[in-house]
């Protein structure tokens, strides 16, 4: 039976070229490897830098979750190199960081003013963007997952901006860059050429790639930057999974040393009149309990054998700061 609802018919929209489009994010933005435009310094940032390259070693899983802004702010070339070096074994991003990739891949531009665009009602609406949908689309009846049809795409394209692609970088590495979409979180899901059911196969395929990932996080890292709500919950589903397997092997998965990395500023739980760490849970009634990343990072994934930190500053300082302590550790 359909529904006895009316639906909204996309068809009728209006879409526009991308060239159309006043962007806010250019490709000159992007930083080089090395560039530090906001030089950074935190004390358990060396700790952090030391754990990723000690999991490494001994083979232990790292996974970085993140948030569209990451992108935005030009960071492009240092998570590829993260990716080229070896850094991580997985890159775990929203539907936001799939098109703002692949918007700078595209045409060496991404972000648009919401303010500008919802007043017209154009917001979103770019002709352009919408081929992520058909490259979705193919994917499903393939096999593939999201982020791995994304990378493939763009590295196998001619445009001239694909360096700067985090996806084809990482599916050029072999190393799995998943995606995490919910259906109308994301502009192209406005389009008539969206395929609900391929969004949710594929990265149903992306959550299964990732949770396979996490199975390796005994002694390994998670880094949650920049991402409230996705990065945290997937997260603490694919550790539910791998741990419920672990379990049934006689194996564990506890010696997890987890980072977030925010700009959010967090006071820790008030305990007898003293301000606490961000090792304990906030209480119900304060706002910093319902701000996930706290305690679903630093309090619960950690609280039965692992370590958390809590790193907070700008992407554009953060990133670049933990890249050259890996460096140097790297050197050693």
């Amino acid at each position: 039976m359909p529904s006895k609802y009316p639906m909204f018919d996309r068809r009728r929209l209006r879409i526009l070229p991308l060239s159309d489009r006043q962007h806010l994010v250019d490709s000159s933005s992007v930083l080089n490897v090395g560039d530090r435009p906001e030089p950074f310094e935190h004390a358990d940032l060396p700790a952090l830098a030391e754990a990723i390259l000690q999991a490494r070693r001994r083979g232990a899983a790292v996974v970085m979750l993140m948030g569209a802004h990451v992108i935005k702010q030009g960071l492009s070339r240092y998570l590829i190199d993260f990716l080229r070096r070896g850094w991580l074994s997985a890159l775990a991003g929203n539907g936001a960081c799939a098109i703002h990739d692949y918007e700078l891949a595209r045409i060496g531009a991404t972000s648009e003013s919401v303010s500008r665009y919802i007043a017209t009602g154009q917001f979103g609406l770019w002709k352009e963007s919408a081929e992520i949908n058909d490259i979705v689309t193919a994917a499903a009846r393939a096999g593939l997952g999201f982020g791995e049809a994304l990378g493939q795409a763009i590295a196998e394209s001619r445009w001239p901006h694909r360096e700067i692609s985090v996806y084809a970088a990482a599916w050029q590495a072999g190393v799995p860059a998943t995606v995490h979409v919910g259906v109308g979180y994301d502009i192209i899901h406005e389009h008539p050429n969206f395929d609900a059911a391929a969004a949710g196969t594929t990265s149903d395929r992306d959550f299964l790639i990732l949770t396979k990932v996490v199975e390796g996080l005994e002694g390994g890292v998670v880094l949650c930057v920049g991402s409230a709500v996705m990065g945290p919950e997937v997260y603490l589903k694919a550790l539910a999974m791998a741990r419920n397997v672990a379990g049934q092997q006689g194996r564990q998965i506890r010696h997890i040393t987890s980072a977030v990395l925010d700009l959010v500023e967090l006071t820790g739980a008030q305990t007898g009149g003293r301000r606490a760490d961000l090792h304990t849970e906030a209480p119900k009634d304060s706002p910093e309990y319902y701000f996930r990343p706290y305690k679903t990072m630093l309090v619960r994934t950690v609280a039965d054998g692992g370590r958390s930190f809590y790193i907070r500053g700008d992407h554009r300082a953060t990133i670049p700061a933990l890249h050259a302590l890996l460096e140097a550790g790297d050197k050693r």
